[in-house]
């Protein structure tokens, strides 16, 4: 089965454009984020609709970051997503007949709650400005070059 990861790729997306005041274009974040520019267009749209970025058409247009990184958590970005699932398990059927798959349901199901309660109350304390200064001190660490590091280059 394969996880939905748009959530992680575009915390990515958004930090490289924090880094970056002129406007990206939907092709270098794509390749960024690995996927075609027209699921980035669509996965920035929801984005921009909440506030987060916004986008300039024409020569010289892109996207660029709207928020203050200190204002967004994780759990803002995910609900700009529109909540993908979080989980990649679920119980078999969700009305079954059986006792025991009812049991089953009713202890998996519980479990499932309290996990996905607990990692979106955890994505509601982690800002953007967070990543960014986790992602600062690792390059410090490393010796990198900023421009470099948010260019993707080799």
């Amino acid at each position: 089965m394969r996880r939905d990861s748009r959530l992680s790729g575009v915390l990515h997306v958004l930090l490289h454009m924090a880094e970056r005041p002129e406007p990206q274009t939907s092709e270098s974040l794509a390749r960024a984020m690995d996927t075609n520019p027209v699921v980035l267009r669509r996965i920035m749209a929801g984005l921009r609709e909440k506030g987060f970025v916004r986008s300039e058409k024409g020569h010289g247009g892109g996207w660029t970051m709207a928020c203050d990184l200190e204002q967004v958590t994780l759990r803002d970005i995910y609900e700009g997503l529109g909540e993908p699932e979080i989980l990649a398990m679920s119980n078999r059927t969700e009305a079954p007949g059986c006792i025991v798959e009812q049991a089953v349901n009713a202890a998996l199901g519980q479990a499932f709650d309290d996990a996905e309660a607990l990692l979106l109350t955890r994505f509601g304390e982690v800002t953007l400005a967070q990543l960014s200064a986790d992602a600062h001190a690792r390059l410090a660490k490393r010796g990198g070059n900023v421009a470099k590091e948010t260019a993707h280059e080799a």
